[in-house]
């Protein structure tokens, strides 16, 4: 009699785990999303659109990007965190929300180690030091040596308190002991029509948002790249250690986040889909829109940068006097 009871029991049981495994086996069966936390048109955008293009066509599902900018890229992320984990909400989640606002916000809606699982990197973005192009200085020297001689007149954009970009100037203006004004913005593209209407005089930026804005006749130049090899993209500019100023090197990055607690199985296989993505034309194409793609796929590799990105940050922010808000 309890032999039976106990046969009818893993019976039902498992008819009752068999449309879960079901489900899970036949994922995706809808549209998945795609966060970008920053509005359109910034490199972390470009690179979600690119990849939401090359994972609806490996999946046969819409992959759709859902930007929600604000709070220096904290909000996408956190809606991301609080987001079922069925592998239908995905986050393209950059340097600023997992790595530096850890560091610079007092009270964060998330803990980046409990609530996200890293599935693999995708891009590293190191930024032009960009100014408006009426500006009277031609290299990162005589921009130093105009702040130093007109203290606290000039002013520089950033996609937010406790970004990447924001951090950036306070390694310039504190390497170099200038005055100079942070102006945070809601991501890259409104700092750089501001920086082109001569608003803002000076702004760290990626090279896809920049270099449509260069050569003759563009409303900016670039004065340095903060890498240790020029870009591709803009082999004109030279790197910061090249102009003697080899501290600032740095860069924002973008990586593939899924909300905690997704099924191993899902976790893998957008891990093996975005590593054969890469291979078939992913990291070329961002290549050619002047980023730099990372080759690397493993998720535990992604976890450890990101706790070793959150100390660097930690340090910059602590040696230029940013405190937590």
């Amino acid at each position: 009699m309890r032999t039976t009871r106990r046969a009818l029991l893993a019976g039902a049981a498992g008819l009752l785990a068999t449309p879960a495994l079901a489900q899970q086996g036949a994922w995706p069966a809808r549209a998945v999303k795609v966060v970008v936390a920053y509005p359109p048109g910034g490199s972390t955008d470009i690179v979600g659109r690119l990849l939401a293009e090359r994972l609806s066509r490996a999946w046969g599902q819409p992959v759709v990007v859902e930007n929600r900018a604000g709070a220096s890229g904290t909000l996408g992320a956190d809606s991301v965190a609080k987001a079922a984990p069925d592998g239908y909400t995905l986050l393209i989640g950059a340097s600023s929300e997992m790595a530096i606002a850890p560091v610079t916000f007092r009270q964060l809606p998330y803990v980046v180690a409990r609530d996200f699982a890293p599935i693999a990197r995708t891009s590293e973005q190191p930024f032009l030091l960009l100014v408006n192009a009426q500006m009277p200085v031609q290299s990162v020297a005589e921009l130093v040596a105009l702040a130093k001689a007109k203290p606290g007149t000039l002013n520089y954009a950033s996609f937010g308190n406790g970004t990447s970009t924001h951090l950036m100037g306070e390694l310039l203006r504190v390497g170099t002991g200038i005055e100079i004004t942070h102006v945070p913005y809601r991501g890259s593209a409104p700092g750089i029509a501001d920086l082109i209407a001569g608003q803002i005089q000076m702004s760290f930026d990626t090279v896809p948002a920049g270099t449509p804005h260069l050569g003759p006749g563009g409303k900016l130049r670039a004065l340095g790249f903060t890498h240790a090899r020029r870009s591709a993209a803009a082999p004109q500019v030279p790197t910061m250690p090249e102009v003697g100023f080899p501290q600032l090197v740095g860069s924002t990055w973008s990586s593939l986040v899924a909300p905690a607690g997704t099924p191993e199985a899902i976790l893998q296989r957008i891990g093996a889909d975005l590593a054969r993505i890469k291979a078939e034309g992913f990291n070329a194409a961002l290549v050619e829109r002047g980023i730099e793609p990372v080759a690397e796929t493993s998720a535990a590799d992604a976890r450890a940068f990101f706790a070793a990105e959150t100390a660097k940050w930690a340090d910059v922010a602590q040696k230029a006097g940013v405190r937590p808000e």
